[in-house]
């Protein structure tokens, strides 16, 4: 009896060494952590210069890929827009003239959304962790906690964000941009841009 318990016991070990090493394999880590809506992510990245595994972490952390959301705030689409936001970019940027439902294509999201977090990167000399900050937060309220030595922008000092759902949010955004990076590069033919991922070391 002894005998067959111990065989049992070991077949168990053994199934669940396995496990372990198939769900730390690349095919189960990308079903895990999907990319939706990857065709529109690289073209924006392409577009506005950004690396398109930050732009995916923002959509996943705001809205899981649900593209029509609308926000109790009114911040609407993938990448959770305000109106006001959008006219400003759409402005800046010489697009041409849009609708409030235009936000929630999922190509006019995208590239909108992109735009401003290039924006808000050159706006931050290249700090990720201030620009993903103020995604969330608003520049305003970043400028004022650098201005002020509140927050020296770093991922180190993370808690000393005065906003609660903005520390999480930053978090959580570069927990994601990390699974994205290592799980699609190789696939992406090393897509990601490694001058952004060494901003954040």
């Amino acid at each position: 009896m002894t005998f067959f318990r111990k065989k049992r016991m070991f077949a168990l070990l053994l199934i669940i060494f396995v496990m372990i090493l198939f769900m730390n394999s690349s095919y189960i880590g990308r079903k895990l952590y999907p990319i939706y809506f990857q065709q529109e992510i690289k073209q924006s990245a392409a577009k506005h210069n950004i690396d398109p595994f930050l732009i995916a972490a923002i959509i996943r952390v705001e809205t899981n890929y649900k593209y029509h959301l609308q926000s109790s705030k009114g911040a609407i689409g993938l990448m959770q827009l305000m109106p006001d936001t959008a006219d400003w970019i759409v402005e800046s940027s010489n697009l041409g003239p849009h609708t409030q439902e235009d936000l929630l294509r999922v190509d006019v999201n995208i590239y909108l959304g992109s735009w401003y977090l290039n924006w808000l990167i050159k706006h931050y000399n290249g700090n990720l962790v201030y620009a993903i900050a103020a995604y969330n937060a608003g520049q305003g309220n970043v400028n004022k906690w650098k201005n002020n030595g509140v927050w020296d922008g770093t991922e180190g000092n993370i808690r000393d964000i005065p906003f609660g759902e903005t520390r999480h949010y930053v978090q959580r955004v570069l927990y994601y941009y990390e699974k994205y990076t290592k799980l699609y590069t190789d696939q992406w033919n090393g897509v990601a841009m490694s001058s952004y991922k060494e901003a954040l070391d």
